[in-house]
């Protein structure tokens, strides 16, 4: 079970960095601000999603010692703050996403 858990956490890990690389490179060569704030965010909440699976990866991994546990709860703790602020930047380019295309209709 605990080989099962470790293996799904490193296919998280890849998916997390990739996707996170996709939406890093599609925001950059996006025009329009709106669509390059939604992309960013979502790059952020990947990025933490990635360094929190990355934390949790070092729990099965490796035995705790005072270094080990400090660093995992650094990342666990950078990656919990990272996908609150890409989700709520997330929201506050959704919603200004709306306006405009409701301003755009009236």
């Amino acid at each position: 079970m605990v080989l099962f858990i470790k293996y799904l956490l490193f296919v998280l890990l890849v998916i997390f960095v990739i996707g996170a690389a996709v939406f890093s490179l599609s925001s950059r060569r996006a025009l329009n601000p709106q669509d390059k704030g939604l992309k960013r965010s979502v790059m952020n909440v990947m990025l933490g999603a990635m360094l929190v699976t990355l934390s949790l990866i070092s729990m099965f991994l490796f035995r705790g010692s005072t270094v080990n546990i400090i660093v995992e709860a650094a990342f666990l703790l950078i990656g919990v703050f990272n996908i609150f602020s890409g989700l709520r930047s997330y929201s506050y380019y959704s919603r200004i996403r709306n306006q405009e295309q409701h301003q755009s209709k009236a």
